[in-house]
């Protein structure tokens, strides 16, 4: 019964999944913004870990849940710094939001290992 709820939990939020890193994958680089891009990169690569740890089952929907929100955060921390300096992000709130990327990274590194 367990493996059965299990591959009905997968087939329910499997497309949603696929749809949020989807929208994720859409951003694109922003050229002469190299750190704006590196946030976004690094965004987009935890958005593609969390959707391989949810499809190989590693990683619960409520993990994946929570580690989606830290993402969201950072993308909006990352805009609102943007939208204060002109499109541009500054040395140190690049280092800050470094910073929170690497705590949700080793938080999705610890769900899926």
């Amino acid at each position: 019964m367990k493996t059965i709820a299990r591959l009905a939990l997968l087939v329910l939020l499997a497309p949603a999944a696929l749809f949020a890193g989807a929208a994720q994958a859409q951003s694109t680089d922003v050229p002469g913004h190299p750190r704006v891009n590196e946030v976004n990169r690094r965004i987009d690569h935890q958005q593609q870990r969390i959707d391989a740890g949810v499809a190989d089952g590693t990683i619960t929907p409520a993990q994946a849940a929570r580690d989606e929100r830290h993402a969201t955060n950072i993308a909006q921390r990352a805009s609102a710094a943007e939208a204060r300096h002109g499109g541009h992000l500054t040395a140190a709130e690049t280092q800050r939001l470094n910073r929170a990327e690497n705590r949700n990274s080793r938080a999705i590194h610890r769900q899926r290992h």
